[in-house]
């Protein structure tokens, strides 16, 4: 597969370093040279040239290519991008931007017909994350797949945990209502077998169903987190504007940010909702003091500087905060976050690139999420008419080590797999991928595959 990728920023530095994985055809452009310099040890050819020139993209070969993505921090420069590789011949197409208005199903048929296929809004995706994170207290990173039919929690276990230290095949029986699908324990990733156990702090992640929620918590002993009632954000950018507009109406939520004018302008960009914004510095224990942190159940550190988001969090953890989010751009310090317990880890370059990522499958596939602390990708494919998935059960499809199937949605109703399961045509299925590349994933549900 061609692909083209303008911008070496954030976002198309890390979309390269997958695309590098599968060993695609990839060139990336960029107008400043110093930023193709991050990306030399990844197989990619680099571009130093005008992102909107034709001659240029015609060169990089926008033409026959088929996936182009514009990425660049301008959103100008990628809708322009777009629409003359689109013109030139780009099959798809698909714009960074930083307009919300444009994202209305309403302006949809109006950017096809210049060429825009797709667009992606990284604070609106990252704002998703933290929403869903605040809806349960208790859990570190939270999918919603197909609507919701399956769930997938990732868990920090703790004391009171009921399940630690039996092997799992005592505990993801056939019958039973969760799958395990991985464990994140020290800098180790372990997809585990029957005979696994689960330990102390491990950060596991379960795949279950929307109903079995209650007793997930339960089996894990997180039954005494208290629900999230009242938020603090620290930062006023545009992901906490779009955190703010979505989370749900029972939440009370602060915004504490230290520039003047923005907190100006946060007024205006939220006078539909009942969010508080505050003149301050999120890192002022005395405001924070001043402004509830103590019966505060959430804190959201969205500022632009990961080190200080870290320190923020950790702050209000000791203050007595049981809900920590922390922004970190900058992925060297996700480990070290990790590592310090913060909590729910949010970087948008990672949430954006997967969800492009995804286009360039050949395989019919619905969602698509990495899962930056363990390393892993879980994606939801749908099983094509005679694709090799559907001719045995699951445990004689001999699939790739490090590859597992933790559930399936038939029809809209969610339900976990198991070895004797039978993947049948239509079925969208939950696939955990650690250390694999997704295009020897893919072809176990393409159409027609000779083997």
């Amino acid at each position: 597969m061609k692909i083209v990728i303008v911008g070496a920023g954030a976002v198309g530095t890390h979309l390269s370093k997958l695309l590098s994985r599968e060993h695609q055809d990839c060139v990336l452009i960029d107008a400043e040279e110093e930023k193709l310099e991050g990306v030399s040890e990844y197989d990619v050819m680099t571009y130093n040239a005008l992102p909107t020139s034709i001659s240029v993209l015609k060169d990089a070969g926008a033409d026959k290519a088929d996936l182009f993505v514009g990425v660049t921090t301008e959103e100008t420069t990628n809708i322009a991008a777009c629409t003359i590789a689109h013109a030139l011949g780009a099959k798809k197409t698909v714009a960074r931007i930083d307009n919300y208005e444009y994202l209305k199903p309403q302006n949809q048929k109006f950017f096809q017909q210049i060429g825009i296929d797709s667009m992606v809004y990284p604070e609106v995706l990252a704002a998703t994350d933290i929403t869903n994170g605040l809806k349960m207290s208790w859990v570190r990173q939270r999918w919603d797949v197909h609507g919701g039919a399956l769930v997938l929690l990732g868990i920090k276990l703790r004391q009171g945990c009921e399940i630690l230290d039996q092997p799992l095949k005592d505990l993801c029986g056939p019958d039973d209502p969760y799958h395990i699908v991985a464990i994140k324990r020290g800098d180790e990733t372990i997809i585990p077998s029957g005979l696994d156990t689960l330990r102390l702090n491990d950060l596991t992640y379960f795949m279950t169903t929307k109903e079995y929620i209650p007793y997930i918590r339960k089996i894990v002993g997180k039954e005494h987190y208290t629900d999230v009632k009242n938020v603090i954000i620290m930062g006023g950018g545009k992901t906490a504007v779009r955190a703010a507009l979505t989370i749900p109406d029972y939440m009370n939520v602060k915004i504490i940010e230290k520039d003047n004018e923005r907190c100006e302008k946060l007024n205006q960009l939220l006078s539909d909702s009942d969010a508080m914004v505050i003149h301050g510095d999120g890192r002022d224990l005395g405001l924070l003091q001043e402004e509830g942190i103590r019966t505060t159940q959430a804190f959201v550190a969205l500022t632009g500087n990961a080190e200080t988001n870290i320190l923020a969090c950790l702050t209000a953890k000791k203050l007595g905060v049981r809900k920590t989010v922390a922004m970190v751009e900058n992925l060297d310090y996700v480990s070290m976050a990790e590592s310090l317990d913060i909590g729910t880890i949010i970087n948008k370059k990672t949430v954006a690139a997967s969800h492009i990522y995804q286009m360039m499958l050949d395989a019919d596939v619905s969602n698509l999420r990495s899962l930056m602390l363990v390393d892993s990708e879980v994606a939801e494919f749908v099983a094509a008419e005679d694709s090799r998935v559907t001719k045995k059960m699951v445990k004689d499809l001999r699939l790739p080590f490090g590859v597992t199937i933790g559930g399936l949605v038939r029809n809209g109703v969610g339900m976990l797999v198991n070895g004797n399961s039978q993947i049948q045509a239509g079925d969208s299925v939950m696939v955990f991928c650690h250390e694999q590349k997704l295009n020897n994933i893919e072809k176990f549900f393409k159409k027609n595959v000779i083997w």
